[in-house]
């Protein structure tokens, strides 16, 4: 069926049958709904027109139209705010960042208008300082005076240096400075001091910049020997050589690295054969026992309770002795005849006893490889036999020749103990807890060793105020013997000293 449009001008045209969209519907739109009334008006039934249920789907269909009519006005009018919103945010951006710009210019200004002023009267300040002295209002400044008068009235920065006094390192520094007086601060005379100033240069020295002129590098090392040397804090040493408390810290540690990394492969090796060789020798001719090729020996450096892992680093007989708690590191060390050592293993925690810290070692991996062969090592009786590794007898009840022969082996370990006696006597920051961080403390205690090495070779003589009494941090463990070749070759040694005669004790 065909729906004719029709214009409608009121909701109340809907319903009204009065009006003439009934007449409309009278010319052919469903015909068998249409009745003469008796007025002969000619309009349609209201009931039957309610029935038929087009009244309803008309008005749907009015309702929907404006119901779009509403939502195309909302839009629009959305829209509209839209765009004014975003035409007002615009402007107050634009307006924040002008703002912004024209406060950065002000400040900028001002800056540069102070800088100008300080600058004019560090100028004025050091030109009337220059020609007070004078006593003369034409003053030569010279080339270095101008340059920094320049660099006053430019734009240049300038680094602030506080001053501080260098006398005592210059006094020490200059060439007619006692020789006693330089072996007594450092430990060690001018020659040897200026051969390992010499070897650590190409590694300490730094260039100069335009803000400062660079630490020399007689300075860095002189720093670094003297706080090893006394075990000053460091702020003993920032006074004595002129230098901040943090500059001190900081070469102390970068020329103990340097030593470590260039002078102990020259001056802290295992020996070659041929050096083996006359250790041997040496050895033989104080003791009588053959193929000895050095001493063992380990001590301890008391350290601050570390933040981590306390209990590893308790030492319980330091702690007995001194009636207060310590922690403490070990240093396990071998050394020839003449106290140079040869072998250092360094760090380890300080309760550990002495045969955990030989197995930790390189020398145990060395010895593991066989490349100890026919070489004996001495070591105290904290340590276990074996095959390359000579101990005295423990036990209780000792025979003649068993007494003899730990007479001999004592001799040997006391040149051990001397060489760490003298190490900590010469190096003071040995004997007390230090500043160092538990992590670094092992690179400067290598770079004692280094240090007391090249004293040894250069036959520095030790003043006899720094002798050192060495606490024995042996622990007696009955060294039981892991070969048993190891025992036979102990009892015929002592049995040849003996028959030789060269044990302690001998018959006559």
């Amino acid at each position: 069926m065909d729906i004719s449009s029709f214009t409608f001008h009121c909701p109340e045209d809907y319903y009204s049958i009065t009006s003439p969209w009934f007449e409309e519907l009278d010319n052919g739109f469903n015909d068998k709904y249409k009745e003469e009334d008796e007025s002969g008006n000619g309009y349609f039934n209201e009931e039957e027109l309610n029935k038929s249920g087009y009244g309803d789907i008309l008005a749907s269909l009015l309702l929907e139209e404006e119901a779009k009519q509403e939502e195309a006005q909302w839009i629009t009018e959305s829209r509209h705010e839209k765009d004014l919103f975003e035409s007002n945010h615009k402007r107050k951006v634009q307006a924040t960042n002008d703002f912004y710009d024209h406060l950065q210019q002000d400040y900028s200004e001002v800056n540069r208008l102070d800088t100008g002023k300080q600058s004019w009267k560090s100028a004025s300040v050091l030109v009337a300082a220059v020609a007070t002295a004078s006593g003369n209002g034409e003053v030569d400044l010279g080339d270095e005076t101008s340059k920094g008068i320049a660099m006053a009235t430019g734009q240049q920065r300038r680094l602030w240096v506080k001053d501080r006094s260098q006398d005592w390192w210059d006094c020490c520094n200059h060439q007619d400075f006692p020789e006693e007086e330089f072996r007594k601060a450092f430990r060690m005379s001018k020659s040897t001091f200026g051969l390992i100033c010499c070897e650590l240069e190409p590694v300490v020295m730094k260039k100069n910049t335009t803000l400062r002129d660079a630490i020399p590098v007689r300075q860095r090392v002189a720093a670094c020997i003297w706080r090893l040397a006394t075990g000053e804090p460091l702020r003993q040493v920032s006074k004595r050589f002129g230098l901040g408390i943090s500059t001190c810290h900081k070469l102390v540690l970068e020329v103990c690295s340097a030593i470590n990394t260039v002078l102990m492969p020259k001056f802290l090796q295992w020996p070659d054969e041929k050096k083996m060789e006359e250790i041997k020798e040496e050895f033989e001719s104080i003791s009588g026992i053959p193929n000895i090729g050095g001493s063992l020996y380990t001590t301890h450096v008391p350290i601050i309770a570390p933040k981590f892992n306390v209990a590893a680093y308790f030492n319980r007989r330091h702690t007995e002795r001194n009636q207060k708690t310590s922690y403490s590191i070990t240093v396990q060390g071998v050394v020839d005849r003449e106290g140079i050592f040869r072998d250092v293993c360094i760090g380890w925690p300080g309760s550990m006893p002495d045969d955990q810290v030989l197995e930790k070692s390189a020398l145990f991996k060395r010895a593991s490889k066989g490349s100890l062969k026919d070489v004996w090592i001495v070591g105290n009786p904290g340590y276990p036999l074996m095959d390359w590794l000579l101990v005295p007898y423990g036990h209780h009840n000792l025979t003649w020749a068993q007494h003899g022969f730990n007479e001999k082996i004592s001799e040997v370990q006391n040149v051990a103990k001397e060489a760490f006696a003298r190490l900590k006597g010469r190096w003071a920051c040995l004997q007390k807890r230090t500043e160092v961080k538990l992590q670094e403390l092992p690179m400067v205690i290598g770079a004692c060793c280094v240090l007391h090495n090249i004293c040894e070779v250069n036959n520095e003589e030790m003043d006899p105020e720094l002798q050192f009494e060495l606490f024995d941090d042996a622990m007696i463990t009955g060294n039981n013997s892991r070969f048993s070749n190891a025992v036979l070759a102990r009892d015929n040694i002592a049995h040849n000293l003996l028959h030789h005669g060269l044990g302690g004790t001998s018959f006559h």
